[in-house]
């Protein structure tokens, strides 16, 4: 059925049930796992003294910890159900084109994500990025709420 199956979080407690079920699924099917982050780029959105105080080095220092820590906690869940893992950090993507990106270089034949429910106004706000992965792909797709 499966044998690469890519696994996005973004290291929140809404993306730790993609991680469970894709992981569980993983090893139902000795699949094959990559676990990917994707961080957006830096954008310079304020001005002046605000900026200085959050700079584009430091952004990239932080984002590279939340990378780390979200993916490692993958990598430990997928150790310890023997399942094999590797894990990617994709930089300056918008995070549906960046999974959608990863799962093609990658040669994945299912993707898992969460969906964090929004509606109505948060939803317009923030959009949603598992929305924007389920339109743009031709593979399947396993949404976690």
């Amino acid at each position: 059925m499966y044998k690469s199956i890519l696994i996005a979080t973004d290291g929140s407690e809404f993306a730790r049930r993609a991680i469970d079920q894709g992981l569980a699924l993983a090893n139902a099917l000795n699949a094959r796992v990559t676990a990917v982050l994707v961080t957006e780029p830096w954008v310079e959105v304020l001005s002046g003294e605000a900026v200085l105080a959050y700079s584009e080095e430091e952004y990239e220092r932080d984002m590279t910890s939340r990378a780390a820590h979200g993916l490692g906690v993958v990598a430990e869940r997928a150790s310890a159900l023997g399942v094999q893992c590797e894990t990617i950090h994709v930089r300056d993507q918008h995070p549906a084109e960046g999974i959608l990106r990863a799962a093609n270089e990658r040669g994945c034949d299912l993707i898992v994500i969460a969906s964090h429910g929004r509606r109505g106004l948060q939803r317009l706000m923030f959009g949603s990025q598992t929305h924007r992965v389920l339109t743009k792909t031709t593979l399947p797709v396993l949404v976690c709420r």
